[in-house]
């Protein structure tokens, strides 16, 4: 069924593949170039007191945090969603015997799906705000 593609499929991966090593090497030997260039007009003094560990908490992406909030508010909207058709159509029937009851069901899901996961969104941004002021404060004490 799927023959017609499986040729240009497999050169298409086969020079994707040979033009990703070819480019590997050829921005290996530019970045060797660079720090050469650069070695040579840098010495150790102009790095003198430089040289730390940076602030973490300042360059640190909430983006876990959201990620996480995300996937849990679907899931709870999802499980909301379902006890919410499980008890408002009547045990006599299915979903699938009417076609208001289909709609209504997958109206349901959508809403609380999205409903949580906008809750979740909301929290993961008062979240990220209360640490960024926690952070702000303790570097305004030092």
């Amino acid at each position: 069924m799927m023959e017609f593609i499986m040729a240009p499929l497999i050169v298409g991966i086969v020079t994707a593949g040979i033009y990703g090593l070819f480019e590997l090497f050829a921005r290996r030997k530019e970045r060797l170039a660079i720090i050469e260039k650069i070695g040579d007009k840098l010495d150790a003094s102009s790095f003198d007191g430089k040289l730390g560990l940076p602030d973490y908490m300042r360059k640190f992406s909430f983006s876990a945090l959201k990620v996480g909030s995300l996937m849990a508010g679907i899931g709870l909207g999802l499980l909301v969603g379902f006890f919410i058709s499980a008890i408002w159509l009547d045990s006599g029937h299915t979903p699938g015997d009417n076609w208001i009851e289909r709609e209504f069901v997958g109206v349901i899901y959508g809403a609380s799906v999205l409903l949580f996961g906008g809750i979740s969104l909301l929290l993961a941004f008062v979240i990220e705000m209360n640490l960024a002021r926690k952070n702000s404060k303790e570097s305004q004490v030092r």
